[in-house]
């Protein structure tokens, strides 16, 4: 059943229309597979939410759900069941904008790996995913839809734009949706490279050099 909704801001249609975007770009890009992975953008009034089962590639606007921050339905089809992890993520980083949660490829086959470091489960292989994403700890593994991964999520949250998801996939969060963006495609890139050099002679970046990107561009790690 889809909520009826009278009144939409500019603010809001510019959103509606930007996670729409998004959406078909993943599916672009391979990112979001069937009707996997969602998207959320928060509002002065509530948030908005992708709707369950629905392909990140063939999103209406009109469509996405709009909820209050107690979780009514205001306006759209209802959510995905995965509101919870954004949910989550809002309430532990206030100057949250934009959160993006995918099934893609290369950082879900990290996710199914053992022996990872539960701290950060990436090493510091580039600049950019030390910029853009920073530490990124492994969430332990819940069935889909069970409301105590949210609470898993939100031990972490406060600390970290990004967590990954055990056996499932990465969430992000970004002070705008296309930083989100930004950063959950960066993630994608740094797990293929990882699987690409597993077995490898690899040079990280040392302390030194991540100190430096902490003072020059304020990276959190």
């Amino acid at each position: 059943m889809t909520a009826i909704h009278t009144s939409t801001s500019s603010t809001e249609s510019r959103l509606r229309e930007e996670i729409a975007e998004i959406g078909r770009s993943f599916r672009n890009l391979g990112m979001a597979p069937g009707t996997s992975g969602n998207i959320s953008a928060k509002l002065d009034d509530g948030w908005l939410m992708t709707p369950t089962n629905a392909s990140l590639g063939a999103l209406d606007p009109a469509e996405i759900s709009k909820l209050d921050w107690d979780g009514n339905l205001l306006a759209g089809k209802p959510p995905t069941k995965e509101s919870f992890l954004h949910r989550a993520f809002y309430e532990q980083r206030p100057d949250t904008g934009g959160i993006i949660h995918l099934h893609a490829t290369h950082s879900a086959a990290v996710s199914c790996l053992n022996g990872l470091d539960e701290h950060s489960c990436l090493p510091p292989i580039t600049p950019y995913f030390v910029m853009r994403v920073g530490r990124l700890p492994l969430v332990p593994y819940y069935r889909p839809g069970d409301a105590a991964l949210g609470e898993a999520v939100r031990h972490y949250a406060a600390d970290h734009a990004a967590v990954l998801l055990a056996n499932h996939g990465p969430v992000v969060a970004g002070k705008t949706l296309e930083a989100a963006r930004n950063a959950i495609e960066e993630l994608e890139e740094t797990a293929k490279l990882y699987l690409l050099l597993r077995h490898h002679d690899v040079r990280t970046l040392n302390e030194k050099e991540i100190d430096e990107l902490r003072d020059t561009f304020g990276a959190q790690w």
